[in-house]
């Protein structure tokens, strides 16, 4: 890509007016507003290239968190681009209430060739747009309890989430999320919801394996739904991480037993694979490596690779088929404006192709190893707590002293030292409280990995120096 010629004070003066220009009219997400311009730094990119983010000021960020979860294979992804712009020159959007175009069905016809799939039950057999992720979650809440709805079972208006789980900001979905920080505000406005509590290996007890600790998790299910039978219609949960709840991880068998105690109490199973799947986690979706199934299945974040807003919600057809009726009030009549839009599935039928071309997942099984030996020497810094991996997803844990029960005062603002200095060392690094960690995007190189690793040990070593 060829890089224009600036002289460095056109280039300075332009990224500091970028700055006094977006504080001006914009409000950003997730972001203390009163923190900007001098707490938080605010950095104006111009472009992107492969891992790399490229400010106005002609710096180079390494995109460690692979903006925001979303980008699988780099920015301006040749081959996604190109999709997209022949995309945009055919048909660019159109209602798909009552009509229909070849990228939905299409990408409809490869998310079901290659959802999860279990010996025992039918596969997922139909999918439903929505416009991101949260809106896929509101979607997949609605049908479970429309569909006993539409059965006569009016008490099933209950939800199962575990404890420390992140579903999305709308209202429904925050209902179903236990981060305090997110949720607290806004406690009179959520529907009631009941949490179990988290497998999260992270809670290990002394003598405990990670199974151990998944399988007691799992026992406090069993105990909820058996207090609450007949009120519940789903369980949802992330499968393997609890990303936003700090990039918590748990043995797979906790998954099985929780597909089969939904199907011993009649409910739902839904995962929300929205940040974990395609790849994350070492396979195309994490509920294989558990070898279950979910009766609703939330996608989104890579599922374009980064280019463009879309979620899917997968569904068996005997949720389907619960809908259809001479009623049109038992019709899902849920909708999005951009439902299906032409463009996202262009660019995710595209994202799929490179899976297939690239044979990204057995690529990824290299990088993660590497990704492995690389982090390993962080457990031996002074502050850190925890170490763990699941697939291409990196967790650093700080806790005073290296003890997971002595976390750091939060005026402290570990997290944010990090965050700062990562940057100024060419590095975006967003911390989840006082964890670290590293979601790169799968194009990421072994020298920008080194980089990565460096930079890590040296912000964790001078934000720590204050504790």
């Amino acid at each position: 890509m060829t890089n224009l010629v600036h002289h460095p004070d056109m280039i300075a003066a332009s990224a500091d007016d970028w700055r006094e220009r977006d504080l001006a009219v914009l409000w950003h997400p997730c972001t203390q507003m009163r923190e900007h311009p001098h707490t938080l730094p605010l950095v104006p990119i111009e472009r992107g290239e492969g891992a790399w983010l490229i400010g106005r000021d002609g710096r180079h960020y390494l995109d460690a968190v692979s903006s925001w979860w979303t980008n699988l294979f780099g920015h301006a992804e040749p081959r996604i681009a190109r999709a997209l712009a022949h995309q945009a020159m055919q048909l660019e959007q159109v209602i798909l209430a009552g009509f229909s175009h070849a990228p939905a069905v299409e990408l409809a016809e490869q998310l079901l060739s290659l959802a999860p799939i279990q010996a025992d039950r039918p596969p997922l057999g139909k999918v439903f747009y929505a416009d991101n992720g949260s809106a896929g979650v509101e979607v997949a809440l609605k049908m479970a309890f429309h569909w006993f709805h539409n059965r006569g079972e009016s008490k099933r208006t209950k939800f199962v989430a575990l404890e420390n789980g992140y579903h999305g900001e709308t209202i429904g979905a925050l209902s179903v999320g236990d981060i305090p920080l997110y949720r607290r505000v806004y406690a009179p406005l959520l529907c009631e919801s009941l949490f179990a509590p988290s497998p999260d290996a992270y809670l290990t007890r002394p003598g405990e394996t990670a199974a151990d600790c998944a399988l007691r998790a799992a026992n406090g299910l069993e105990l909820l739904l058996q207090q609450h039978a007949g009120e519940v219609c789903a369980l949802i949960l992330e499968p393997l991480v609890q990303c936003a709840g700090g990039m918590r991880m748990y043995d797979p068998i906790y998954l099985r037993r929780a597909r089969e105690l939904c199907d011993a109490h009649g409910i739902f199973l839904i995962a929300d694979e929205i940040a974990v799947g395609f790849g994350r986690t070492g396979t195309l979706f994490a509920c294989e490596q558990a070898g279950v199934q979910p009766d609703l299945l939330c996608l989104s974040k890579g599922l374009t690779g980064g280019f463009l807003p879309l979620a899917a919600v997968l569904a068996t057809q005997d949720i389907y088929d619960g809908f259809l009726d001479d009623s049109r009030e038992r019709a899902f009549l849920h909708s999005h404006s951009y439902t299906g839009n032409p463009l996202a599935c262009a660019a995710a039928l595209a994202s799929l192709a490179i899976f297939r071309d690239d044979d990204v997942l057995a690529r990824n099984r290299v990088t993660a190893a590497r990704m492995a030996e690389l982090a390993a020497p962080l457990a031996a810094l002074p502050h850190v707590a925890d170490v763990r991996q699941t697939g291409m997803i990196v967790a650093i844990e700080l806790a005073r002293d290296g003890d997971r029960h002595t976390p750091f005062d939060p005026a402290l603002r570990i997290g944010l030292r990090m965050y700062c200095a990562a940057l100024a060392r060419g590095v975006v690094l967003r911390p989840l409280g006082d964890t670290l960690y590293w979601m790169p995007p799968y194009c990421i190189d072994d020298a920008q990995l080194q980089l990565l690793a460096r930079v890590t040990t040296e912000v964790i070593e001078e934000a720590t120096q204050c504790a």
